[in-house]
């Protein structure tokens, strides 16, 4: 009997994400958002394939050639070059995959730590809650841009350190939402249920509390996501994200504000790349909330 029950229970599981891709692909905003996320991921992915030029190499007698379309420009950097003689487009491309990376790992590290976080405190309540509440509170009231760069005055400013410091600050929303939507399954049949054949505190949270609130979740990964990717560039830019040589976005602004009124495509290239994806991530989470949403009737 028990075996009839899980397979329909995998069928069930299977028929609601094939109605929810059958809806994300009818959604105009969500294929659009998508479908620029997914051309966003290849050229991370393989930027090495796609950048004509390496980017870390100067050439100072190539200084500030201006992209195609401009008096001066070369055919050879279709979107110039920097003030240290760098191709424009191959250290856009190369700062596409620093964004994602940022973007993705504190999502998820993020995720982990606030969505444990979360779920123990809205299972468990009483002393547990009160004493991780006071952890959420405490966290609350530490402005992560302030901590950001303390933090790197002390360790030094790196890719992994933005990575750790973004992470381990960024969970509040995922404790807030977990914590919430465990309270409200707990009382859940299936969860008494579980109880009721001796099943232990974690693997209920694992097996049956975590999969019923994962659709809330993913919607906070995204505009956690976002969020990261605007902080890193807000970091690099004022010196205490990524460091040089490594190509970012937010160095790329930041190299580029002694030249804003003489060459300003030096701040509109990468400035519109980051408007780009950090709003395809937002609509693209937006709609994803809106979908879920009706497909639980709400």
């Amino acid at each position: 009997m028990s075996e009839h029950i899980d397979v329909l229970d995998r069928r069930l599981a299977l028929g609601g994400h094939v109605s929810l891709m059958h809806r994300l692909v009818r959604s105009p905003g969500a294929l659009t958002s998508g479908a620029i996320l997914l051309a966003f991921a290849a050229i991370a992915v393989f930027a090495p394939l796609l950048a004509p030029h390496d980017p870390y190499v100067q050439d100072i007698s190539r200084r500030l050639l201006q992209p195609i379309g401009y008096a001066r420009h070369d055919p050879v950097h279709l979107l110039g070059t920097d003030a240290f003689g760098r191709d424009y487009l191959s250290r856009l491309i190369y700062g596409t995959r620093v964004a994602l990376i940022i973007g993705v790992c504190v999502m998820l590290l993020s995720g982990i730590v606030g969505t444990t976080l979360g779920m123990i405190a809205g299972f468990y309540g009483g002393r547990i809650d009160q004493i991780l509440m006071f952890v959420i509170n405490t966290r609350l009231a530490l402005p992560v841009f302030l901590v950001a760069m303390a933090v790197v005055v002390v360790f030094g400013a790196s890719l992994l350190v933005t990575i750790l410091i973004l992470g381990l600050f960024q969970w509040d929303r995922f404790v807030i939402v977990a914590r919430s939507a465990t309270q409200q399954s707990v009382g859940l049949d299936y969860v008494q249920a579980a109880r009721a054949i001796g099943a232990s505190g974690a693997r209920i949270l694992a097996t049956e509390i975590l999969p019923n609130i994962l659709d809330a979740l993913i919607v906070i990964a995204t505009i956690e996501m976002a969020y990261a990717i605007l902080l890193e560039s807000a970091l690099s830019f004022l010196g205490f994200g990524v460091q040089e040589p490594t190509a970012s976005w937010g160095l790329m602004l930041a190299q580029a504000r002694q030249y804003m009124f003489f060459d300003a495509w030096l701040l509109y290239i990468p400035g519109l790349s980051l408007l780009i994806l950090v709003l395809a991530i937002n609509v693209f989470g937006d709609s994803l909330r809106d979908l879920l949403g009706r497909g639980n009737g709400r």
